[in-house]
């Protein structure tokens, strides 16, 4: 498959107290990138994180390199299918999985409603639309540009002020013209 083509992914961590988002990558849904986005976000992180996965298998590998044991780590595997009777594809539940530490809780619903923001955000994410995202830079960047907004200047509902003012790293509310401002 030539560079640039094919499936990409979004992956993101997200600090469930301030809504941070402490990390995004895209890049393939492999191994490869998995290490990568785990090296980033503990590079980025103080404290002993406690981080829930989707069942996804390259991220035991990649927080196991990347954390060691100083993770308290869960997955949690939804499970679809049929109902006896029914013909409709459904949610029948989930699966909640230790693997590493204690995690205190093991869930994913604040890293998928802001992904949910994310893909409502970013029309480049939109197939069959005019800005859905053809050069992988360019989406790349708007990635970017998306998340700080959203950490520095979108006011979250349910918190009153940005993520990155509960997250103690800012004192204000961004404005367009300081993001833009930014150097590269």
């Amino acid at each position: 498959m030539p560079d640039g083509t094919g499936d990409l992914w979004t992956w993101t961590a997200i600090d469930a107290e301030s809504r941070l988002m402490i990390s995004w990558m895209v890049g393939k849904r492999d191994l490869e990138t998995a290490r990568l986005f785990m090296q980033d976000l503990a590079s980025r992180l103080v404290v002993r994180p406690q981080i829930t996965s989707d069942g996804h298998l390259p991220y035991v590998e990649a927080i196991e390199e990347s954390f060691g044991m100083d993770v308290d780590f869960g997955m949690l595997v939804k499970k679809y299918g049929t109902k006896p009777g029914d013909k409709r594809h459904q949610y029948l539940g989930a699966d909640r999985t230790v693997v590493t530490g204690n995690p205190q809780s093991i869930g994913t619903s604040y890293v998928e409603r802001a992904n949910l923001t994310m893909r409502t955000n970013i029309k480049r994410f939109t197939r069959k639309t005019n800005a859905f995202s053809k050069k992988v830079d360019n989406h790349i960047l708007a990635v970017s540009l998306h998340f700080m907004y959203y950490n520095f200047a979108r006011i979250h509902k349910t918190l009153r002020m940005t993520p990155a003012m509960q997250a103690g790293i800012s004192d204000h509310v961004w404005s367009l013209e300081e993001i833009v401002q930014l150097p590269n």
